[in-house]
């Protein structure tokens, strides 16, 4: 068979691939802009695409397998996939979604960084002992995950072992020992009035989109934090730079957004807002996933998807 990696962000997964195949295919690297003529034969040729991004400028394709290498599939338009083209994503970026979650988290308690720099300079502040010193602790905190999928599981699992109280708002029932409560998305308001920290985790679908809101963000506590590591679109962007810049929420941590980069303009601000000029912001570039044990994960299984199209087994992650 015939294989593409197009754009940059699918050539990541390149490396050791063919190694994880059952039978050796032919296998080629795109660009994303698909400068060359032989490129766009390639990708109109191939039995399996792997990439994020499919629009109407891109040339038709006559694949078997569309491939995303990843969890989310908002950038590609359904309908220019052939009739008899399978869509299918992948996950394995939970576990590292999860881990800079609890990272993110305990930065705001356990100032490692400001104390490293303080004592550097003589400055004992947080010494066992000085009352000026005291510091919050996690384990004290409500957490409202909005989304109970591989992400929202995993989040769940680690602010549990941390003694956090946890609250799930999710479309379909959830229920599990760890949990405080869990609520429709019907009552989502509901949930963000009882927690401290709010995490969306959900991807982003025509049902989603702006699903956290002028109301969602209007129920949230004053002091509580907005975090975000599902898709930007999400969180309604005016909606939540007014909330921050109002002080109406505590501040929020942000790793998905609204602006990203483009061959055009390879270095954006990530919002239509001036998100960065606000100080109760923290910034991250969409990388709470990016790690190499997902992307060993996701390289595997996206060999194995091309192993079962070659023998004509059922896919994994099939979507359509």
């Amino acid at each position: 068979m015939k294989i593409v990696f197009h754009g940059n962000n699918a050539a990541t997964f390149h490396p050791g691939f063919a190694g994880l195949l059952s039978a050796p295919h032919d296998i080629s690297i795109l660009s994303d802009t698909l400068d060359r003529a032989d490129e766009v034969a390639a990708l109109t040729g191939a039995d399996v695409v792997i990439g994020v991004k499919l629009t109407p400028d891109h040339p038709a394709l006559t694949a078997r397998l569309y491939q995303v290498p990843g969890a989310g599939y908002d950038g590609i338009d359904l309908s220019l996939l052939p009739p008899d083209c399978a869509l299918c994503n992948c996950f394995g970026h939970e576990t590292a979604i999860a881990e800079y979650v609890m990272a993110a988290l305990l930065s705001r308690h356990v100032p490692l960084a400001k104390a490293d720099a303080q004592l550097r300079q003589g400055d004992w502040h947080y010494w066992a002992g000085g009352p000026d010193g005291l510091r919050t602790e996690l384990g004290a905190q409500s957490i409202g995950i909005v989304g109970y999928g591989h992400i929202g599981q995993a989040v769940a699992a680690r602010a549990a072992a941390f003694g956090m109280a946890v609250h799930v708002a999710n479309r379909s029932p959830v229920a599990g020992g760890h949990l405080a409560a869990s609520y429709g998305l019907d009552a989502l308001s509901d949930m963000l009035g009882r927690v401290d920290i709010v995490i969306n985790t959900l991807p982003l679908t025509e049902t989603t989109r702006g699903l956290i809101g002028i109301q969602a963000l209007a129920a949230m506590q004053p002091h509580a934090i907005l975090m975000n590591v599902g898709r930007g679109a999400v969180v309604d962007e005016d909606a939540l730079y007014d909330a921050l810049a109002g002080d109406r929420i505590g501040g929020a941590i942000l790793d998905t957004w609204y602006v990203y980069p483009t061959p055009a303009a390879p270095h954006p601000l990530p919002g239509n807002k001036p998100f960065h000029l606000l100080p109760n912001v923290t910034m991250t570039p969409h990388m709470s996933g990016w790690t190499t044990g997902t992307i060993a994960r996701r390289r595997a299984a996206m060999a194995e998807n091309v192993n079962r199209l070659a023998a004509g087994d059922d896919l994994i992650n099939q979507i359509q």
